[in-house]
């Protein structure tokens, strides 16, 4: 896929994984109504099924510094860095495995051991940097901790399944785009090559 092309889809999963968290976000468990479900990372997923672990870390990087700015600026500087943390961990993990085996099996792979890796990663990451911003004690968050593990399950086992269902079609989409930007590339080329013929074929003048 042409690089301008890749960008700009790269910025619209961006987008749409931003609008997502504001157009649908609601708690999994009323004990901790703080922690809500979202759809956030099926878009970032998408992107990195599609360009690789890179192109998904830069579009998990720019969606967490938006959301943390607009949508969930009550977080903070706390938001964006949990963010990267969860959203990255579980896209690095799971394109790296879809970009070894490109199947329907590799992508299932991935989508289960990123949602492994993400709920295994926010522990560490509550003990450490939750009491750090928050000021909350580390006991605490441990209390907290089998509803902390569950939710991060339910929510990435979720956007996973989603992930997997709806990936094809949209890669097909883009597969279109990318040949029809090729076909478009080689008319001009070939538009351009017979005008050139035609010059080079026209007589020379006879000048008196």
């Amino acid at each position: 896929m042409h690089k301008t092309r890749k960008l700009t889809t790269m910025a619209i999963m961006a987008a749409l994984s931003v609008a997502l968290v504001a157009l649908i976000h609601f708690p999994i468990f009323p004990a901790v109504s703080f922690m809500e479900y979202d759809p956030a990372d099926i878009a970032i997923l998408i992107c990195g099924f599609a360009f690789g672990p890179v192109a998904g870390i830069c579009v998990t990087a720019v969606a967490a510094l938006i959301q943390g700015l607009t949508v969930s600026a009550a977080s903070g500087i706390y938001g964006i860095i949990m963010h990267i943390l969860a959203t990255g961990t579980y896209v690095t993990v799971a394109t790296l495995i879809y970009k070894k085996h490109k199947t329907k099996k590799g992508a299932a792979l991935g989508l289960v051991f990123g949602t492994l890796s993400m709920a295994a990663i926010m522990v560490p990451a509550n003990l450490i940097i939750t009491p750090y911003f928050m000021g909350a004690p580390v006991a605490a968050i441990v209390s907290l901790m089998p509803f902390i593990v569950l939710f991060n399950l339910i929510k990435a086992g979720a956007n996973g399944a989603i992930t997997f269902f709806v990936y094809k079609s949209i890669s097909k989409l883009l597969y279109k785009l990318d040949v029809k930007e090729v076909d478009e590339k080689a008319k001009k080329a070939a538009a351009t090559e017979k005008a050139a013929g035609k010059d080079t074929d026209k007589p020379l003048e006879n000048k008196a």
